[in-house]
């Protein structure tokens, strides 16, 4: 039941369309799995992986904050739960140009809760709430929230409507909310993304309880056709690991999701438009490869599909010219994409 103290709302919704967002991944959601994914959709929201306060404030701000423009809409995500800190980064994220800052409330590993980071802030929702209004005092991009429907100890639905509730409060209109608990002790990061189980019931719960607010749903999407099944109660979705490693799915989110009739970009063409960058990334320093495995997912599920990963994998670090290398995969991969006829039967 959504509280009493929480049913006048001030609703601020700026900012980009969230209808379908791509999930901020550690180590895998860098600039150059961002370039690679906006050549295959030109409107989901992409995320950053996340960086700490810390980071941001204390190290290298061109590499933290740096990013090419081609790549909006893009939200920066947030590790911190210092106000002071978080509010100095939300005012660099404006200027750096980011579409929206976003608050993580959701990693679970050890490392981040002893830095009062992640999940284990579902317990402190005050805290949390204050982070929040320094960050939406100090800038006027949106400030959003992702976090878990609850952690061990802190799981009940009650517990879960006063977090939302504190925070919006706060300044937030937007909570992206992974649809497990998150379990502090005895499991990994990687075991609390599968074991939890999924509850999409208790997302819907809070979109019929806070009807005033975005409620975006993430956590084990895979199937376009059950995401717009949600988007009947929901307001948007988000979409982790199935847009990593399923990258193609992403060329049918502008027609389905923001009624965008462009035609969807081949996969030959992505390889092609993705060459310019690999070449200027080579010239600025960069490895290939900091740019290629990113992409070993783009044939998934076609003829070919492990040979172009194989190559780009194994044979690429074995060659003294890889930008020949992959041009000659991009001619390899549109042969095998070639319809044949099939053979005539026997009279």
């Amino acid at each position: 039941m959504q509280q009493e103290n929480h049913s006048n709302p001030i609703i601020r919704r700026p900012g980009p369309s969230r209808r379908f967002c791509v999930a901020p991944m550690m180590d895998w959601t860098d600039r150059n799995y961002r370039f690679f994914a906006r050549l295959i959709s030109q409107h989901a929201l992409l995320y950053t992986e996340m960086v700490t306060t810390g980071a941001v404030i204390h190290g290298d701000r061109s590499r933290f904050l740096g990013f090419n423009a081609a790549e909006q809409p893009l939200a920066l995500q947030l590790g911190g739960s210092n106000p002071a800190e978080l509010a100095t980064c939300a005012g660099l994220a404006e200027d750096a140009g980011f579409a929206e800052v976003n608050l993580n409330v959701g990693c679970p590993s050890d490392r981040v809760q002893n830095n009062m980071i992640g999940a284990c802030l579902m317990a402190h929702p005050a805290l949390v709430a204050e982070g929040v209004k320094a960050m939406h005092e100090a800038c006027a991009i949106p400030v959003t929230v992702k976090h878990r429907i609850g952690i061990n100890g802190h799981d009940s639905y009650a517990q879960l409507c006063d977090f939302i509730g504190q925070v919006h409060e706060a300044g937030c209109d937007t909570f992206i909310v992974h649809a497990r608990i998150a379990i502090l002790e005895g499991l990994s990061p990687k075991e609390n993304r599968d074991i939890p189980p999924l509850r999409y019931e208790v997302v819907h719960q809070i979109k019929a309880d806070f009807p005033h607010l975005e409620i975006i749903l993430n956590g084990g999407l895979t199937d376009l056709d059950e995401m717009q099944q949600h988007m009947r109660v929901l307001d948007g979705v988000m979409v982790g690991r199935e847009a990593y490693h399923n990258p193609y799915l992403l060329a049918e989110v502008d027609r389905r999701f923001y009624n965008d009739s462009t035609p969807r970009p081949e996969r030959i063409s992505v390889l092609e438009a993705l060459r310019p960058y690999i070449v200027s990334h080579l010239d600025q320093g960069g490895a290939m490869n900091h740019v290629t495995r990113h992409i070993l997912g783009l044939f998934q599920g076609l003829p070919g599909a492990r040979h172009f990963r194989r190559q780009l994998s194994s044979a690429l670090h074995q060659t003294d010219d890889p930008l020949a290398l992959y041009d000659e995969l991009i001619s390899d991969m549109e042969r095998r994409l070639q319809p044949r006829d099939c053979p005539r039967q026997q009279a």
